[in-house]
């Protein structure tokens, strides 16, 4: 018997249903567990998705939908593609629905991205008194004795002090202002108030708005760490969300808050509302990205399905170069939030095009809504449908299934452990460049501009070759890429004359880590069994946002030593890559076998 029969039997040995052995390769399971086993249509099951794990970026996967494994009449399997057999599997309609939902990755990526630009660092130095403002710098900080732009000399009377005395005088003056002072002698005091560089093609940043410089330095991450935590959260209950008020319902009010919370930061001046609106932006952004991506896969059928999951993912690296694109143009980080925030309003005029996904409806028991929609992509498609036929609607059962099913078997243990590590190193290393622009130096706006570019073809590579062959070699070989990548990039750190350089390197690691980062959703559905798919993927997005909340303070890294950030990414990289050749391989089968054929095989194994 080939080994790949033998891989997909042994889910059969665990309890686990399997489906067919096209759709369990080709396609990804979109209804939850317990929708599953109440619906007489097994391929008609939610949250598994083709798409790739971000911020706007990532489709998540909910621990709380799900089900008891059970088995699922093998006579129903043929009945699974009632929807796509009458509408079409994928046409006209299918095309334009998906490539409309895809949009909705824009202001995902536009959001999780902006903080590059509206956190980036700024020159600064202690306030000078008002009238020294025409003092150049490097004289204002020997003057003051602020080396480390957070201090400065106590005592001095500043107003003896003019704009037009030579330098050599000034310090002079301020040496003897300075001595008659002598019980403050030499002391330095923290400073109240600051300026910054106005010619740094950055423009107004969170540093200059809110003056978080020194000890206020670390404020910036925990802005950026509100946002992801957001993200995590979301990423945990959306799946629950989608599942119970539908997949329309959910894309358009999270795309109305999510508007509605990005122009109110445009407003925003308190720090405190600020950090607390980025926290529901995040929350808002992956119920977006999870409720469309949904969407869309639900509209098509068979191999489709994995096809326009992943080709949903294509706005993703535009976006990148659009957003560097506008915060270059506007230098302040409150034009740009309207910027991002404005493409919201416009997106949200597409409930009156989009319709419900037609088998959430079917499995609910709405065959009315279903017919219409039915009825309008086949008329869109130029198809015929027949006078008499008929959708029959779930029945309902009761189960329940938790965290625990995860590492009930040895099978189940290993696939588990290993792509909690594989998620949790993926997103580290995926954000950790993509977030981490700012301090690698260069232009901050091409650096980013590049890095969305060379993902346009790191997507349509994954997707092309994922359908052709095994993903375990492919996968595992795109992370130890990337880890090389990282690693001549940390050779190349501290040396201005090999900027490109590193600069050429940070770009192959990312292609490499953004292919990697399409294929592995895919390969995490296909392994886990259909009646446990839900909870794994769950789970994994759990790791994902560990890793999302801790990617802000990676910057912190390089003041430690320069090398340190990419060492880590190297580190991380390698890592997952070996912890990949744990997991068993996977290949695409052409043949569908028949439940009988597979029970036999079940006993001889």
């Amino acid at each position: 018997m080939p080994k790949h029969q033998v891989a997909a039997l042994t889910h059969d040995i665990h309890g686990m249903e399997i489906e067919l052995e096209m759709e369990q390769e080709l396609q990804l399971p979109l209804l939850s567990s317990k929708e599953q086993l109440q619906s007489k249509f097994p391929l008609c099951v939610m949250h598994d998705t083709a798409g790739k794990p971000s911020p706007i970026a990532t489709p998540t996967q909910s621990p709380m939908a799900s089900a008891d494994p059970g088995p699922v009449p093998a006579d129903d399997e043929d009945e699974t593609d009632v929807i796509g057999d009458l509408m079409g599997h994928y046409g006209k309609w299918q095309l334009l629905m998906t490539v409309l939902l895809s949009l909705f990755q824009v202001p995902n990526t536009f959001h999780i991205s902006s903080s590059v630009y509206q956190a980036a660092n700024k020159e600064f130095w202690c306030q000078r008194p008002a009238h020294l403002q025409q003092l150049p710098v490097d004289v204002w900080r020997n003057l003051s004795d602020s080396n480390d732009n957070c201090h400065q000399r106590v005592g001095i009377d500043w107003s003896q002090l003019r704009n037009d005395t030579l330098p050599a005088q000034l310090e002079q003056q301020a040496a003897a202002a300075a001595s008659a002072v002598t019980d403050d002698k030499g002391k330095l005091v923290a400073c109240n108030s600051w300026e910054y560089a106005t010619d740094d093609n950055v423009g107004n940043t969170w540093t200059s708005e809110w003056d978080l410089v020194c000890d206020k330095e670390h404020l910036k991450n925990v802005a950026e760490m509100f946002f992801l935590l957001g993200v995590a959260t979301g990423g945990i209950i959306s799946g629950y969300l989608s599942d119970k008020f539908g997949r329309k319902t959910m894309l358009f009010i999270s795309a109305v808050l999510q508007t509605i919370f990005g122009l109110w930061l445009y407003f925003c001046s308190s720090f405190e509302l600020y950090l607390t609106l980025r926290a529901l932006l995040g929350l808002v952004s992956v119920s977006v990205t999870y409720s469309g991506l949904i969407l869309a896969i639900e509209y098509v059928d068979g191999k489709w399905r994995t096809i326009a999951g992943m080709y949903n993912l294509f706005p993703l690296p535009i976006s990148y170069m659009i957003i560097s694109g506008l915060a270059y143009l506007t230098q302040d980080y409150q034009r740009l939030q309207l910027c991002i925030g404005l493409p919201g309003i416009f997106l949200c005029f597409l409930w009156f095009v989009v319709p419900e996904s037609p088998r959430w409806l079917l499995v609910k028991g709405r065959i009315e809504e279903v017919k219409r929609i039915i009825e309008a992509a086949a008329i869109f498609n130029g198809r015929e449908l027949p006078a008499d036929y008929q959708l029959t609607p779930p029945t309902q059962e009761s189960s329940s299934q938790d965290f625990t099913y995860l590492f009930r078997s040895s099978y189940l243990r290993r696939i588990s452990i290993c792509f909690l590590c594989i998620w949790f190193t993926m997103n580290l290393v995926y954000y950790g460049i993509i977030l981490n622009m700012s301090s690698f130096g260069g232009n901050v706006y091409l650096n980013s501009a590049l890095a969305g570019l060379v993902e346009i073809p790191a997507i349509a590579v994954a997707m092309y070759i994922i359908t052709k062959v095994g993903k375990k070699w492919l996968f595992s070989a795109t992370l130890f890429c990337a880890g090389v990548a990282c690693c001549c990039a940390a050779i190349t750190e501290g040396r201005e004359d090999m900027l490109w350089l590193k600069i050429t390197f940070l770009m192959m690691g990312k292609f490499t880590i953004s292919a990697g980062n399409t294929i592995m959703p895919v390969y995490t559905a296909e392994l886990y069994p259909t009646a446990i798919r839900n909870v794994g993927v769950g789970a994994c997005n759990v790791a994902a946002g560990l890793a999302l909340i801790l990617t802000p303070y990676l910057s912190l890294l390089n003041k430690i030593d320069g090398h340190l950030l990419m060492s880590l990414l190297t580190a991380w990289s390698i890592f997952g890559g070996f912890v990949v050749l744990f997991l068993p391989e996977t290949a695409v089968r052409k043949n569908a076998t028949t439940a009988a054929s597979r029970q036999n095989a079940a006993k001889q194994v």
